[in-house]
């Protein structure tokens, strides 16, 4: 489906909102010490700011590998982002992945508060990343 450009850049505003409001939703489940959830919304989060970016750029993805991929090939291959956010965002995924489909998975403290950090920077590269391509 192609955008107007009005309608690309309300998309990638959305998805930035849904980033940002996703990662906000972490502190009540770290508070809580609900591990899995707050892993699969570090990853949310992250992948919403992702989907900004593909959009902007309209590339498009239909799904989460579609989007990892993506990324990989038009963000971490050339170096608009780093190999470790890259390597991130694949971490995220793996552990939602884990957290929300393995039987026998549950996620700690330990795997997730380390994260935090993290996904909060990259979230704050994509939207520097996006904002300085302003088309």
């Amino acid at each position: 489906m192609k955008l107007t450009e009005e309608e690309r850049k309300s998309l990638v505003n959305i998805r930035l909102g849904n980033a940002k409001n996703t990662y906000s939703e972490v502190a009540l489940h770290v508070y809580n010490g609900l591990w899995n959830t707050a892993a699969n919304r570090l990853y949310y989060a992250c992948y919403y700011a992702v989907g900004a970016l593909l959009v902007h750029n309209g590339i498009s993805a239909t799904t989460h590998q579609g989007v990892i991929n993506q990324f990989g090939l038009h963000f971490v291959a050339n170096g608009k982002v780093s190999m470790e956010q890259g390597k991130l965002f694949r971490r995220f995924f793996e552990l939602r992945q884990s957290g929300d489909y393995d039987d026998v998975i549950n996620i700690t403290k330990e795997e997730v508060f380390p994260l935090l950090e993290p996904a909060e920077q990259f979230i704050k590269a994509i939207e520097r990343l996006i904002y300085s391509e302003e088309k």
